[in-house]
């Protein structure tokens, strides 16, 4: 944690002081009383500030991260290589790198969003325009509830740095791990400081307090408050700010779906290759390889699992959307190779094979599928929006108004076997059909975590969602799972350590702290 600590304190630095496309920003050494005395003199300033929680520090979690834990371990993915497969059998290590790049991430927001704070607060305290200081103070509480709401969920017992800066003045560096119950109730307490300070609306792709709401809706699910969960979402459902849009596949391969009337929260890309990680970089690890082209990179590392293909009920349009099976396809993708069979095949549009001949426009892999989402094409010049090699232009949606909708009906049944509460029905069918599905008339538990499974496949829920059940239900999900591939099935025995994951060894190191029991955070 120690040389975590200074890492963050200098990119907390750096990113405190670009803000601004002026030399000068860049050049400042710190966030001392001159910067704050000559800058965020305008809501412009701050907001170029707070923008840069949106994009780039995800990165570590999104790109593959996000993967490997959210859909590998939940059954959703098949995935090879050596990185990966130890998420799919629970064999992971405290030396895993995606492990140590989403603690990265999450406690890289967390110091950036303490550091951006303190000076906002300072810059009101020397008289700074309080119209534009307090909605961006609550944008950063925003982030921080929301990164340790994913720390909480993927390590539990975890610890909490509230103030980077002070710890590393202090010296002391030996930060213990924490409750999970505290990591929870510290996230709902950032996220409570969001709710009261964001605006009710704002330019598309900046948070609002709908968003908070909708985040807290989340973790109260998490945390069995159902009634709480319920109440929060339905402000959200009652706002009228939120819908479903109609072209499900659309959001997910194509930018001009970009803050959509669907999105409560996306992080925030742009089609570019500098600075790294700017851009969305899902496509490449997602894409099948047969659809790369001069401009595309794809390599398909993660595939879908043999399970989720079974998961969707017949009829639901959000297969396609989600999934390339033999005999799907893209009209308007047209990528081109070296091989006129190839061009020949895919002439008139991309086309999803299984009996083609590979090199000859066919794709067959372990488990005959490729996923769809943020999988935007070959490029411009083969049909598809702009690509640069890795990078596309998506944003990733973080939370959709259809998880408002699900966590409504599922906060709704509560702890109850089944409901029939008429406007549960209503939300959980609004989703339902969009996917073109008849409504169901009775819910259980089990129909609203398979449509939440289905829903958002891909989209870094489902661990989640298995675990927030608790182990016996949690075994149950898991071991049922075919977690091989087209020709070799495979089914795992999950045991209860397998709940959390481990803090990554290089932590533990640095701070041995991390490696002893957890102790309170609250008194």
């Amino acid at each position: 944690m120690k040389h975590f600590l200074k890492y963050t304190a200098v990119l907390v630095i750096l990113a405190v002081t670009v803000v601004s496309c002026k030399k000068e920003f860049t050049e400042r050494e710190s966030l001392d009383s001159t910067t704050i005395d000559n800058y965020y003199n305008t809501a412009e300033e701050v907001r170029g500030l707070t923008s840069t929680l949106y994009g780039l520090p995800w990165a570590g979690y999104e790109n593959r991260a996000m993967d490997a834990i959210a859909e590998v371990m939940s059954g959703n993915e098949y995935a090879g290589g050596n990185d990966d497969p130890p998420f799919s059998n629970f064999s992971v290590a405290s030396t895993s790198v995606r492990l140590a790049d989403a603690w990265k991430a999450f406690y890289k927001i967390g110091g950036w969003t303490s550091t951006y704070m303190n000076g906002l607060e300072l810059k009101k305290s020397k008289g700074g325009d309080a119209s534009f200081l307090e909605p961006a103070i609550a944008e950063c509480h925003f982030f921080k509830g929301t990164v340790y709401f994913y720390i909480a969920r993927i390590w539990g017992d975890a610890p909490i740095v509230n103030d980077p800066g002070g710890t590393i003045l202090s010296g002391n560096f030996n930060i213990p791990r924490y409750y999970k119950k505290d990591v929870l109730r510290f996230a709902l307490e950032e996220l409570k400081k969001a709710e009261a300070g964001l605006p009710e609306a704002d330019v598309p792709g900046r948070v609002t307090k709908y968003s908070a709401k909708g985040m807290m809706a989340k973790l109260y699910l998490y945390r069995k408050d159902y009634d709480s969960a319920k109440a929060k979402a339905l402000e959200v459902m009652n706002s009228a700010k939120y819908d479903l849009i109609t072209d499900y596949k659309g959001m997910f391969t194509s930018s001009t779906f970009n803050n959509n009337k669907e999105s409560l929260f996306s992080t925030q890309h742009q089609l570019t290759q500098n600075p790294w990680g700017s851009a969305n970089q899902l496509q490449p690890d997602r894409g099948p390889s047969n659809l790369q082209t001069a401009e595309a990179n794809m390599w398909e590392l993660y595939i879908p699992s043999m399970d989720i293909q079974s998961a969707f009920e017949s009829g639901d349009l959000r297969k396609s959307g989600t999934i390339m099976q033999h005999g799907w396809s893209y009209p308007s993708w047209k990528p081109k190779g070296s091989n006129p069979a190839y061009n020949a095949f895919m002439a008139n549009g991309y086309k999803y094979d299984t009996l083609q001949p590979v090199g000859d426009g066919g794709q067959k892999n372990s488990t005959h599928a490729n996923i769809v989402k943020y999988v935007v094409g070959p490029g411009s010049g083969f049909g598809s929006e702009g690509v640069i090699g890795m990078n596309t232009g998506i944003n990733t949606m973080m939370l959709r108004y259809s998880d408002i909708l699900l966590i409504y009906a599922e906060a709704t049944l509560g702890t109850a076997a089944s409901t029939s509460d008429a406007t549960a029905l209503a939300a959980f069918n609004k989703v339902r059909a969009r996917a073109g599905l008849l409504n169901k008339t009775v819910l259980t538990l089990d129909d609203i975590l398979k449509e939440r499974r289905v829903e958002f496949a891909f989209e870094g829920d489902y661990w989640y969602d298995i675990t927030r059940q608790g182990f016996a239900k949690a075994k149950q999900i898991i071991e049922a799972q075919n977690r091989g591939t087209y020709t070799y099935p495979n089914y795992v025995t999950f045991q209860e350590s397998y709940m959390q994951l481990p803090i990554p060894a290089g932590e533990v190191l640095q701070d041995p702290e991390l490696g002893k029991p957890p102790v309170a955070y609250y008194q």
